[in-house]
């Protein structure tokens, strides 16, 4: 980001030219459209169109460190999927200097474990421990004068059934196996079951992609006034989280690091920002979600695309 004189980069080592003749060539390249002044005493900045020329045809993308991938994986491999996708992003924008994005899809992992604990007044709350760790509670309506032993005997039979599946792929044989009254549950207990059933598959439809972002506040590092004005328009786009999931979404379509340069990106185009992304998937190899750096159009690509490239790739490999 710092402004560099012709004369300075004639001295450089392997050009071999003089200051006139870079002057001539940054003017060809402006009046080509790869080159810009933002003003009439300001020097040239790379353009949109120059940014993906250079990306596309010039750029040698660099190397991860053995530290940094050890760094990566440590920071990755213990606890919860959400606990590992949020230090993943922390991780990511550490390494890069720059805001991190992950985008996740909430997935039904196979349950190890259900309880139904009684709380008072009308309802129970369903705790569901799944085989990765993770524990989620529902709050379920529990049925007039329904005894706590009752609690016991739901969970003991979603116990032997759910071992190893989701709510979801349990389900039908679950109902049907009531409805044609194969199960050893009185009325009332079949209907807390019932209703602990939907109020999960219920709630797991209703759920949406959701947004980890962190490190906002390397923006700001070594900014201009200029560009200040610039990563506040930035800042309010990263509040549109929905509008910036759904851009993020349409990028897992394709295998790969994905870039996205300024206006390319139109949730993006005013605060002329750059956006990098690769899709991470499960042991099927579902797209689950992204992860990704954006930040000013002059990032260091060279070394923010392998990174993003390996964090994704760690990514998957701990999800399978």
């Amino acid at each position: 980001g710092d402004p560099t004189g012709s004369r300075t980069l004639a001295q450089s080592e392997g050009l071999g030219v003089s200051p006139a003749t870079i002057r001539n060539v940054m003017s060809d390249l402006t009046d080509l459209g790869l080159l810009a002044a933002p003003h009439i005493s300001a020097g040239r900045l790379p353009t949109q169109s120059g940014l993906r020329l250079f990306v596309d045809t010039m750029l040698e993308v660099g190397n991860i460190t053995d530290t940094e991938r050890r760094v990566m994986e440590q920071q990755a491999g213990a606890g919860t999927a959400d606990e590992m996708l949020d230090r993943v992003a922390s991780q990511l924008s550490g390494l890069t200097q720059s805001a991190s994005l992950v985008v996740t899809t909430k997935t039904d992992a196979p349950l190890k474990h259900v309880e139904f604990v009684p709380i008072g007044g009308r309802q129970v709350l369903m705790v569901m421990v799944s085989e990765d760790g993770a524990v989620e509670n529902r709050l379920v309506d529990r049925p007039a004068d329904l005894p706590v032993s009752s609690l016991t005997s739901a969970a003991n039979y979603l116990n032997t059934r759910l071992r190893g599946r989701t709510m979801a792929a349990a389900q039908t044989d679950i109902l049907r196996e009531i409805e044609e009254r194969r199960s050893a549950l009185d009325e009332m207990t079949s209907r807390l079951v019932k209703q602990g059933i939907a109020t999960v598959v219920e709630g797991a439809a209703g759920r949406g992609p959701s947004l980890i972002v962190r490190g906002r506040a390397k923006l700001l590092e070594g900014q201009s006034a200029e560009d200040l004005d610039l990563m506040q328009q930035l800042f309010d786009d990263l509040e549109q989280k929905q509008d910036l999931i759904e851009v993020l979404q349409a990028a897992s379509a394709g295998a790969g690091v994905r870039i996205f340069i300024g206006s390319e990106n139109q949730l993006f185009s005013m605060s002329g920002s750059s956006v990098i992304v690769k899709p991470y998937s499960d042991g099927a190899g579902k797209v689950l979600g992204l992860v990704g750096v954006i930040g000013p159009t002059r990032l260091n690509y060279a070394r923010i695309i392998p990174m993003v490239d390996y964090t994704a790739d760690v990514v998957t490999r701990l999800l399978k």
